[in-house]
């Protein structure tokens, strides 16, 4: 359990998820979000589970285990990318981000009402930087925000899914707790959490269609390999490890990866607000996972 390894599964999901952004705009369109969230979380949990059994992992749960992963998947892999997906119909994907990086906030919180845990002032101070270097870069998006009821609507489903992908934080955290191995409550989860969302969109009438365009197919290999299997075991590895307050610093870490692929494939204007926001994004992170400053 070095610290160097911790720094690879804090990097890894930080630069997959900062890249997503981007992969998730080729899958807007033609699918409807929620088939295409059930598409992901299916692939990926499927291939996980392969993995699993190919390396002779112990795959054998209680029904109780079941219902945990259950839990898990429903949260982090069904409900909250739902959500994100309808805000984001309406919201641009930089309020969204904002909005996201406000899960250190509900780490702490529900870590404290959870595992007693005490709120380090750090990690707190660490937040709230973090939380203003994410509206310094996504400033411009908030000059085009309007307060009409769709809007409001929209920003209240983007903090209902960052609350739920919280509470399935700490679920991990909690199964952790209890001996539950990450890669295959993960592989279970995630197929869990496919299974429900195709059946609320079998409840919603959905039609299950499918983009066979190249873009499509293959942004959903991008999400369901990279942004599903391989960012969520080494984030949920990494909370096992130092904590869902800690950890979720990758996630606030994500608004620079992603400006800094959009600058580059979608010329994005690089402002003075910007760097100042990317800057005390670092500045965040170091004042909250570092012991000495």
């Amino acid at each position: 359990m070095s610290k160097s390894s911790n720094f690879l599964l804090f990097l890894i999901p930080a630069l997959i998820w900062g890249s997503t952004w981007f992969a998730i705009t080729f899958q807007l369109g033609e699918v409807d979000p929620l088939i295409s969230v059930s598409y992901r979380f299916f692939i990926g949990g499927t291939i996980l589970l392969i993995y699993a059994l190919v390396r002779k992992l112990p795959m054998t749960f209680t029904w109780k285990q079941h219902l945990r992963a259950l839990q898990q998947g429903m949260l982090l892999f069904g409900i909250n990318y739902w959500l994100v997906y309808i805000s984001e119909q309406t919201l641009t994907s930089g309020l969204v981000a904002v909005a996201f990086s406000s899960i250190v906030f509900f780490n702490i919180v529900f870590g404290a009402l959870f595992f007693k845990a005490s709120i380090n002032r750090r990690v707190v101070l660490g937040a709230f930087l973090g939380f203003l270097g994410t509206i310094l870069i996504y400033n411009a998006e908030f000059a085009s925000f309007q307060s009409s009821p769709e809007y409001l609507i929209a920003v209240a489903f983007a903090l209902g899914s960052v609350i739920i992908a919280s509470l399935g934080n700490i679920t991990s955290a909690i199964n952790q707790n209890n001996g539950m191995p990450v890669i295959q409550t993960v592989a279970y989860g995630m197929i869990y959490g496919a299974i429900s969302m195709g059946c609320i969109a079998l409840v919603l009438g959905k039609p299950f269609t499918i983009d066979t365009s190249f873009t499509y197919l293959a942004s959903l290999a991008y999400l369901s390999i990279f942004g599903s299997i391989i960012a969520f075991t080494s984030y949920l590895t990494l909370i096992g490890r130092i904590g869902a307050d800690k950890a979720a610093y990758t996630i606030v870490f994500v608004p620079i990866i992603a400006i800094i692929i959009s600058a580059i494939f979608e010329d994005y204007p690089l402002d003075i607000y910007t760097i100042l926001g990317m800057m005390l994004i670092v500045v965040a992170n170091v004042v909250a996972l570092f012991k000495k400053v």
